[in-house]
């Protein structure tokens, strides 16, 4: 298949980027759950002002791209995507400890549970949830990412947005819309970048804030699988939980090819470093059909299904 870049394209951003450009790359070395087809390119931007030119670059030639952070939260289709991915890995932090209320300023490249342990060192709390979060910044804010009770939204103070026409812009939290692992952008599915975030934090003490964060991960580990996943696949219906519905449709345990519908937590597919993207798919919509039927409940993903769905997905596994 022709790239969506022309030659002249791609030797602009080989220019720009160097070793952090390559054609025709799988992303399944960019994604938490291990699987994914390839890009048409994929281009590393390594701070804000990089993925800010690689955005309005793209944008002004007209070529359609995705940003990805830890690539958690996502199932990329083994066709791969016709599009150019960011990998963004953006990483600036800085701590106001003096301003009142104290902040946290992070590049949406940023890990997220990375940012909640520095943040632990200041002897600064409200990210102490993040700590058993995967993803990024950019991630967390575009889809109000939560846990433990908490939320994106408690904490988001300010988000710097780049926008196709508007270009950057302060967006205020009250102006995200947030709801339930949602916000406006993501249920409009609009093509705007989160470069950057500021969070509100709290005084309090390193040895309080790290006792806090150690139960969250304590919680964890007892309730949530290791291993390759997306993370949590569905959202949780209002009055009850995904994975216990899944459980009581009998699927704890079932697999598809190396795919697995965990025994520890059934809102949790697995890959055994030898699923397909289309074996995860799979037991997403079995999970969705017994739990249909058993329960008349439409279950909703949390993750986003990214990449074409429409061709044969074992075609593109052949081509391999």
């Amino acid at each position: 298949m022709k790239s969506v870049l022309n030659q002249q394209q791609n030797n602009t951003l080989q220019e720009l980027l160097g070793r952090g450009f390559e054609q025709f790359a799988h992303l399944e070395k960019f994604t938490t759950a291990h699987v994914g087809g390839p890009a048409d390119a994929v281009c590393i931007a390594n701070d804000s002002a990089a993925l800010e030119r690689i955005c309005t670059l793209l944008w002004q030639w007209q070529v359609p791209f995705r940003v990805l952070g830890k690539g958690s939260n996502i199932l990329v289709s083994d066709v791969g995507l016709h599009e150019v991915a960011i990998i963004n890995r953006s990483k600036t932090i800085r701590f106001d400890k003096e301003s009142n209320p104290p902040t946290v300023f992070a590049e949406s490249g940023v890990n997220f549970g990375g940012l909640a342990r520095q943040a632990a060192i200041h002897g600064l709390s409200g990210l102490e949830w993040v700590n058993s979060v995967p993803g990024t910044v950019g991630g967390g804010v575009y889809g109000n990412a939560g846990a433990h009770g908490s939320d994106t939204q408690q904490s988001l103070m300010m988000a710097d947005i780049l926008h196709p026409i508007h270009g950057k812009q302060q967006v205020p939290a009250s102006e995200m819309h947030y709801e339930y692992r949602s916000s406006i952008y993501k249920r409009n599915k609009e093509q705007v970048i989160i470069l950057s975030a500021t969070f509100r934090l709290e005084q309090s003490t390193r040895e309080l804030v790290e006792a806090k964060m150690a139960s969250f991960s304590e919680h964890r580990q007892n309730t949530q699988p290791p291993g390759a996943s997306l993370g949590s696949m569905f959202k949780n219906p209002p009055g009850d939980y995904a994975g216990r519905l899944i459980e009581a449709a009998g699927l704890k345990g079932t697999k598809i090819g190396g795919a697995e519908i965990s025994s520890k937590h059934a809102n949790f597919f697995l890959n055994d470093e030898s699923a397909t993207a289309q074996d995860i798919y799979q037991l997403i919509e079995l999970a969705r059909t017994t739990v249909k039927q058993k329960f008349n409940c439409d279950l909703e993903l949390e993750i986003e299904l990214i990449g074409d769905w429409t061709k044969s997905n074992a075609d593109a596994l052949e081509k391999k």
